[in-house]
């Protein structure tokens, strides 16, 4: 079994996420990493609660999980902590925001 750098989990980590989301299985050819790490080190991250929307490319297509995850991220920042989560993350405050009313909804 092959063991990975830090940096390099972390860079294919971060290439997952928005607004990169590039997929594992590009990742892996890219990388050349096996799409089975690739998915555990997402697995691994997600268990963590990281915000990891796998497939779904925008917060309106992710799953309920990784939206309740974002919310609670964001529950406590001001406007402009927000702001700067959001370009972290690739997203739009608007975007959190329908997170935000679904969760109201459920």
């Amino acid at each position: 079994m092959q063991h990975y750098s830090t940096e390099t989990k972390e860079s294919a980590l971060k290439k997952m996420r928005p607004p990169n989301n590039i997929s594992i299985t590009k990742l892996s050819l890219d990388m050349g990493i096996t799409q089975a790490t690739l998915y555990y080190w997402r697995k691994q991250a997600k268990d963590k609660g990281q915000v990891m929307p796998g497939n779904r490319k925008n917060a309106e297509q992710w799953y309920s999980a990784n939206k309740f995850a974002a919310v609670l991220e964001t529950a406590t920042l001001n406007e402009a902590e927000l702001a700067l989560y959001c370009r972290k993350k690739g997203l739009f405050v608007e975007q959190i925001a329908a997170c935000w009313g679904e969760a109201e909804d459920e």
